[in-house]
């Protein structure tokens, strides 16, 4: 069976938990999470294969995070284990909106000193899709394993989907982000960004900004907004749909949870490289497949957690249907 391979990040949020007198935490309660790795839950839970590879430290934390992975249905044989960095920790903020702030713990942490040597040729092999994050790209080493990653996954035949996950303080030593974002931008056939992200990127220029991503691989380009309407960009169409209106508890996993939905969706519909710009033609084929990427995102920020918010492929028919 095809698999999707998601590559990078995998950590231990921590979340608040009770308040003193003054409104600070009386406990942390950790959470198995990271970008990529709730991707990988995310496609495991809604029956999807799923592989997870990235770097974790010779720690508890570590052991704790295999532990889920493989719980929840990822295949963790292509996690790599190393002394000399631990696993990487954070300490997640919500504001009275569900909204997240996170506080990381690093570097140094395991998850950056994965290098091109680290990937296994196994991962790639029936690999349909590869997702890869712009975290992944704020040390060099680990941007360039990145950038390999994407294109032994385009040699494997497979596409690639690239979250930027904009997170400003991860990249405060490198002059411009955007040049070393752009550069695993250039080599990723799905892109999702948030609206925030995508104003990042693009400025004032939106028509600069899309003339210059349809000349590297990208062919399909979605942007989302919270509970305001997403917008979808291919080469020769666009279009705007509505979400899902639904409580915010926790958006800690909202946009891992949407990708994770999107590319089970392409999955399930036997969408391969070779197929991809036929598809994109299927207007009413796009809008199914957002609408199903929508409602995972909207039901994981109904509830805490990151791969504890995952929902499954029920929970998800169960709640589209409700919304009808």
């Amino acid at each position: 069976m095809p698999a999707i391979l998601c590559f990078g990040e995998a950590l231990i949020d921590f979340h608040p938990e009770g308040a003193d007198t003054r409104g600070f935490p009386r406990a942390f309660v950790p959470f198995a999470g990271g970008g990529q790795a709730n991707v990988a839950v995310g496609v495991a839970r809604l029956g999807s294969m799923a592989r997870f590879t990235g770097m974790l430290g010779q720690d508890r934390f570590g052991d704790f995070l295999v532990d889920q992975l493989a719980c929840n249905g990822v295949d963790t044989r292509f996690v790599v284990r190393t002394q000399q960095a631990p696993t990487a920790l954070a300490f997640v903020e919500l504001d009275a909106h569900g909204e997240r702030n996170f506080v990381f713990y690093r570097p140094p942490s395991a998850d950056m000193l994965f290098r091109v040597e680290h990937f296994a040729d196994a991962a790639f092999d029936e690999c349909a899709f590869m997702h890869v994050c712009s975290l992944s790209m704020s040390e060099p080493g680990l941007a360039e394993a990145t950038r390999e990653g994407m294109r032994r996954a385009h040699r494997a035949g497979a596409l690639v989907s690239f979250d930027l996950n904009l997170r400003p303080d991860r990249w405060r030593h490198v002059d411009d982000p955007r040049t070393v974002m752009w550069s695993g931008l250039e080599l990723a056939d799905v892109v999702k960004f948030s609206a925030e992200e995508l104003a990042y990127l693009a400025g004032d220029d939106e028509a600069a900004f899309f003339g210059r991503l349809w000349h590297g691989c990208t062919r399909l380009l979605v942007v989302t907004d919270g509970a305001a309407p997403l917008r979808w960009f291919a080469r020769d169409a666009e279009g705007v749909m509505p979400t899902y209106a639904c409580e915010v508890v926790d958006s800690t996993a909202a946009g891992d949870a949407f990708v994770a939905g999107l590319l089970h969706a392409l999955m399930r519909q036997e969408i391969t490289a070779s197929r991809f710009d036929d598809w994109l033609l299927d207007l009413q084929g796009i809008h199914a497949t957002l609408r199903f990427a929508a409602a995972c995102g909207a039901l994981t920020v109904s509830r805490r957690g990151s791969f504890s918010a995952l929902p499954d492929a029920g929970e998800v028919a169960t709640f589209m249907d409700l919304q009808q």
